[in-house]
């Protein structure tokens, strides 16, 4: 590991990843789970052996904190980082294990045969020779989004315990962002006042964001009509069926299964019914606003269909909208996004534009007025147990950190 940084940026991910902290969108409270406010304890704990100010951590595991700058005139710049791993049928305990990697496939766990196969995954390949944090193929890695942890408290190491020119630096570290993006919706912009923010929360080293999905979910509730089948002849109104049927009404091709780029999609995530009632669950994603709000007036549309067809089923849809596009919300600010290109450019990165196919805290920052790009972890295949997170992508993050509040301060300082 030459990177100055490697060690502690190591030490660091691995001791975050070992606190399970799953979101869970049934708990109806945030912190949906205990283990995300225990990762914020164990994080405010190190803020204040770091001499930070303004620590606080509230009642919904938000932990904010501020390290002064040195250096007047300069932006406050933010930095934002969920607390939770995705909950996806894995395990909730991450095992994570460091290999050299040289090539071919990896067996991440030898005793149940789990195996990484580069035909599978050829983004391997490009990574041969280097140390790779993987799974042990029971779990998410959980580098979304303990790699950016691991990325903001060494920025903050660093900062704090040297001379480098910086201005004030403000950080958030919230909940539930995997199940709604919950914690950015609670947090106090009184208390993380900055210029602007950014999140660490995409992939390959490269990828910068400032266009999300706008998103919405819809909850169909269905009550239909009860009746024995030896009489159930113009009587029986089957709230399954009425599902189906509402399910037909939408484009196959346009799923997530069948698109890519910037092409939104309808998405069926969930069904629970028996012969008296029925909820059915569905997303909707779209980058173009229009296009959005054309696809929350065919819900409406679909379901008045439905109360047609069915006169006696009892129809219900609820549409929220869950976040917003990043790009909808600039304006003409795009200072925070030129300096995020020109740091990656002054590190030897070639940025890679991305319309991220999903959403971040930011998306729900940028239209509280907090403009909020983000760029990468360096970690790969997030969601998934095939996750991995190169060594040195990680640390070209962090290079990518310090940089932005160099050029910022140094901007500042001209």
């Amino acid at each position: 590991m030459n990177h100055e940084y490697a060690e502690e940026l190591t030490e660091r991910f691995l001791r975050y990843v070992a606190v399970p902290s799953e979101s869970d969108a049934s708990a109806g409270v945030v912190p949906s789970t205990e283990g995300q406010r225990e990762l914020a304890r164990l994080l405010e704990r190190e803020l204040q052996a770091m001499g930070l100010q303004d620590i606080e951590l509230d009642e919904h595991a938000i932990l904010t904190a501020r390290l002064p700058g040195n250096v007047p005139g300069a932006p406050t710049v933010g930095f934002v980082a969920h607390l939770d791993t995705v909950p996806v049928a894995l395990s909730p305990e991450v095992h994570p294990q460091l290999m050299r990697y040289e090539g071919g496939d990896v067996c991440l766990n030898a005793g149940k045969d789990i195996w990484l196969r580069l035909s599978e995954h050829p983004e391997l390949a490009a990574y041969a020779g280097q140390n790779i944090i993987f799974t042990d193929g029971t779990s998410v890695l959980g580098a979304d989004n303990k790699a950016a942890i691991a990325n903001v408290m060494t920025m903050l190491h660093v900062l704090s315990s040297g001379d480098r020119p910086h201005g004030d630096i403000r950080v958030a570290f919230v909940p539930d962002e995997e199940i709604g993006l919950c914690g950015s919706k609670l947090l106090d912009l009184n208390k993380f006042k900055v210029d602007f923010a950014y999140t660490i929360d995409c992939c390959a080293v490269g990828e910068l964001v400032y266009e999300t999905f706008n998103a919405g979910s819809v909850l169909f509730e269905i009550e239909g009509v009860t009746a024995h089948p030896m009489s159930a002849k113009g009587v029986l109104v089957n709230p399954l069926l009425v599902a189906a049927d509402i399910i037909s009404c939408f484009d196959r091709k346009q799923t997530p299964e069948h698109t890519d780029g910037k092409e939104g999609y309808w998405w069926f995530t969930g069904i629970d019914g028996n012969s008296s009632r029925c909820t059915l669950h569905m997303n909707i994603r779209d980058f173009d606003k229009e296009c959005y709000e054309a696809r929350k007036k065919y819900v409406l549309d679909v379901v008045d269909f439905m109360r047609v067809r069915h006169k006696r089923a009892k129809i219900k849809v609820t549409l929220t909208d869950v976040y917003g596009n990043i790009a909808s919300s600039l304006g003409e600010d795009r200072a925070p996004i030129d300096l995020m290109y020109e740091a990656a450019r002054v590190i030897g990165v070639e940025p890679k534009t991305i319309a991220m196919r999903g959403g971040t805290d930011g998306s729900v920052l940028s239209a509280k007025g907090l403009v909020t790009p983000n760029y990468f972890t360096g970690g790969l295949n997030f969601h998934s147990n095939a996750e991995f997170l190169p060594v040195p992508s990680l640390c070209k993050s962090l290079d990518m950190t310090l940089k932005i509040l160099e050029l910022a301060a140094a901007r500042a300082a001209n």
